[in-house]
């Protein structure tokens, strides 16, 4: 299930099924190695419902692969249908300056039903947040630039909806309940535990011939 997207006519959805922005931990939130051999990017909604839902699979998938794995998450506020995800997404950002991104992404995740100004704020004095810096970002919407590239670099790669998941880069169209989406992951660790045993075999050969070439 995944909750679509309501566009302008001039929004310029495309079909593409690649990401246009890779995923780097220099600008995006990432857990786990950077040399992992799969890259799980979601584009998420914090009042999503179906997100909502999503967010204990990934948890299970998480710990299931381990270091394996790297998972990114980018913003995509549906903001026609959600009026607090915007919010939600700039208070995860003014958590993530100050080091705490996921640990408001998870706040944001179980409390779904409490989203007001408010609440983000009473979530950041549960964090321990410096108050006045997280204060004065909300108020003068210093992440709202950084959730719109986020926002459009889904448009750009082809999200109609959330949750929308990408695996390697491209994007995943299966289903991600059940086992589909760790079922998928798994075949990408096996095609890459392939290929690099070839790999091996060949930088192998190719020792082997150069020292008989000698």
């Amino acid at each position: 299930m995944t909750m679509r997207i309501m566009t302008d006519a001039g929004m310029g959805i495309t079909p593409y099924t690649k990401l246009v922005l890779p995923v780097s931990s220099k600008r995006d939130h990432c857990l786990g190695p950077d040399d992992a051999p799969v890259t799980l990017l979601e584009y998420g909604d914090y009042e999503c419902p179906y997100c909502g839902r999503s967010y204990a699979i990934i948890k299970r998938i998480q710990d299931y692969f381990g270091d394996q794995l790297r998972f990114a998450f980018r913003n995509f506020p549906l903001t026609q249908v959600h009026p607090h995800a915007q919010h939600a997404a700039e208070a995860a950002e003014a958590a993530g300056a100050q080091g705490m991104f996921w640990e408001m992404h998870d706040m944001l995740f179980e409390n779904q039903d409490a989203l007001d100004e408010p609440s983000l704020r009473e979530y950041a004095l549960v964090l321990e947040l410096d108050m006045e810096r997280f204060d004065t970002e909300m108020m003068t919407h210093v992440y709202a630039q950084h959730v719109r590239e986020d926002f459009m670099s889904g448009v750009r790669s082809g999200v109609n909806g959330t949750p929308t998941f990408y695996l390697n880069g491209v994007r995943y169209d299966g289903p991600w309940d059940g086992n589909g989406l760790l079922n998928t992951i798994e075949e990408e660790l096996i095609a890459w535990n392939g290929r690099r045993r070839s790999s091996s075999r060949r930088r192998r050969r190719n020792t082997k011939r150069r020292r008989e070439d000698r």
